[in-house]
């Protein structure tokens, strides 16, 4: 699952309009018109998994790929949007994408605080989409990468996460 798709699918599960998502876009720092937006949110044919090989590139120009650094930019913005500004804590570093592997496990963590979410409620969440996780494997998923429990979220448990998001607030 790319960036794009991740956004495309954030946005249908929590019904976010598109001056909405260029106002989140703005908090997390960066500046994208209407226009951009709309070109972030289309699907690359790259993700398609059945892509047709008669492809016009033409098509392809109005796409905006989502790249890490977009994407944590906008989990940064929906959680100013969805709870306001923080000040940082003296000494405390912000929590970036080190890795595409990583993306899934910050995709949980912005959008557990972005809502407000305790861990009861993702497993909720998790279990609307058919995904059962423990516990103790939700736990594993939040933490900080480096520490010795830390596990890397896989696609599968953030496509849920989305659809169960989608279930939730959608009806």
């Amino acid at each position: 699952m790319d960036n794009n798709d991740i956004l495309i699918r954030l946005r249908y599960a929590l019904d976010i309009k598109n001056t909405d998502m260029v106002e989140i876009f703005k908090l997390g720092g960066i500046e994208l018109t209407k226009e951009e937006v709309l070109k972030v949110l289309t699907k690359s044919k790259d993700s398609d998994e059945e892509a047709d090989f008669d492809y016009d590139l033409n098509e392809n120009e109005e796409h905006i790929k989502c790249d890490d650094h977009m994407l944590e930019s906008f989990l940064n913005g929906l959680i100013i949007f969805k709870r306001g500004k923080q000040d940082p804590k003296p000494g405390q570093p912000a929590q970036s994408i080190k890795s595409h592997e990583h993306v899934n496990n910050l995709l949980l963590k912005r959008v557990k605080i972005a809502l407000s979410l305790t861990s009861e409620d993702m497993l909720d969440i998790l279990a609307d989409a058919g995904a059962i996780l423990t516990k103790g494997e939700l736990g594993a998923v939040l933490r900080k990468a480096g520490h010795r429990n830390y596990k890397v979220c896989g696609d599968r448990y953030a496509r849920n996460f989305l659809k169960g998001l989608a279930i939730r607030f959608r009806g």
